[in-house]
């Protein structure tokens, strides 16, 4: 009998500084529901559809001990190897939204050549989110 060996995505998993106040960064500035956090705050998670977004200390014996430390940046010129992307129908109402509810405005929405609207603002722990619509693809001209 064959394997099934399909994977789903399951996870994203963003390492953080404090776990219960991320979740609630991001449920007020995303507009995400928290799914759960647990009583040791070690670990929390968002509904985002079929994947979940989820939130671990950034220093933990677990993970450092097995995979290695977790490595922040050291400047606002610096980010993580990895940056989360949202997708909204009005990206200027969700960078609003994120903005006045504390995240650090990086670039205003502005229409991209392939199709897009894009903003970027940065979390309370420095990461990189992209708020952006759904791609469109550019009508035939003439």
């Amino acid at each position: 009998m064959a394997s099934d060996l399909s994977p789903e995505y399951a996870y994203t998993i963003v390492y953080a500084k404090d776990v219960a106040k991320s979740v609630a960064f991001y449920a007020k500035a995303f507009g995400y529901h928290v799914r759960r956090v647990d009583e040791s705050n070690r670990w929390g998670e968002l509904d985002s559809g079929p994947t979940t977004i989820a939130f671990t200390p950034i220093h933990q014996r677990e993970t450092d001990d097995r995979s290695g430390a977790v490595q922040t940046p050291h400047s606002d010129r610096e980010r993580p190897p990895m940056e989360v992307c949202f997708s909204y129908t009005d990206v200027d109402a969700a960078y609003k939204r994120a903005v006045e509810n504390g995240a650090i405005p990086v670039s205003k929405p502005e229409d991209k050549e392939w199709g897009q609207r894009v903003g970027y603002v940065r979390d309370i722990d420095g990461i990189v989110v992209r708020l952006g619509s759904h791609v469109v693809k550019p009508t035939k001209q003439d």
